[in-house]
């Protein structure tokens, strides 16, 4: 089921570049300009300065094939700040850990490049080291965004964000079975797909509205406006630097190098 969840994730729309804020919402970026140019900007709006273009290179079934081990991935040269990443200043990781370094990924459940992105991200981070932390952070734009953070939350506090998470992209992206950004999922429709995975539906609900799970999205959307991120999906590593690139392969890989030099740092 995994690796059919993947592979239909792998083709879904396969020319959708970024998802990103505005005016309190979400909007999709125009397709990707081809190769050789530069990524094409959306309508009466400049693409996101670090939501890359669409990989060509990605396997469909990226999520399937075996993970890399990060210092095998150590490839091209070193990222150059400014235009391979910028450095945050006084960033600080979502959830510090000693020892470890962080790779988060802020994205959204309705964001149809976060849907794209999902398998690769998956295969990559299972070669991550055992020193390396990837957290999800939801993003909060607004409006349904705001909906499926709390979702988010409510299902990692209830145990099942990590077996749903895949799920719940199809659900919205393939199966369409909930409206995401086509409409509006009521509480009610977002407790009614988790139900389907072993959650009482009203306990999910009153998940989603609890004190508890507004005090993570809150956190959630200080992280990303500290972070300085303009779309999704973004990275974050170690709370230092937000990652750019041309490419989600080329995000991936200069990603690989700002955790060597992280986990050089902390090997001192």
């Amino acid at each position: 089921m995994k690796i059919r969840l993947a592979f239909a994730l792998a083709a879904l729309l396969p020319l959708m570049v970024a998802c990103k804020a505005q005016d309190g919402t979400a909007d999709t970026v125009a397709p990707a300009a081809p190769a050789t140019t530069e990524p094409a900007a959306a309508p009466e709006a400049a693409a996101p300065a670090n939501t890359p273009a669409e990989s060509t290179a990605a396997p469909a079934d990226a999520a399937a094939s075996t993970p890399v081990p990060a210092q095998a991935r150590l490839v091209g040269p070193e990222p150059v700040a400014g235009t391979d990443y910028i450095a945050i200043d006084g960033g600080q990781p979502f959830q510090p850990a000693t020892g470890k370094v962080e790779v988060a990924e802020i994205f959204g459940s309705v964001c149809p490049a976060c849907a794209r992105f999902q398998p690769q991200v998956s295969s990559w981070k299972a070669g991550l080291p055992a020193d390396v932390n990837f957290v999800y952070v939801p993003a909060v734009f607004g409006g349904v965004w705001d909906n499926y953070a709390r979702a988010f939350y409510a299902a990692e506090t209830l145990g099942v964000q990590e077996k749903t998470h895949d799920a719940l992209y199809a659900a919205i992206h393939i199966e369409q079975t909930l409206k995401g950004e086509r409409g509006q999922d009521s509480v009610d429709d977002i407790a009614g797909f988790y139900a389907k995975h072993g959650v009482n539906g009203k306990t999910f609900a009153d998940t989603m509205g609890s004190f508890a799970v507004a005090a993570k999205v809150n956190r959630a959307k200080q992280f990303a406006q500290r972070s300085k991120i303009t779309g999704t999906p973004s990275l974050i590593v170690n709370g230092k630097y937000l990652v750019k690139g041309q490419s989600y392969d080329d995000m991936l890989r200069i990603a690989d190098h700002l955790i060597a030099r992280e986990r050089a740092a902390n090997a001192k």
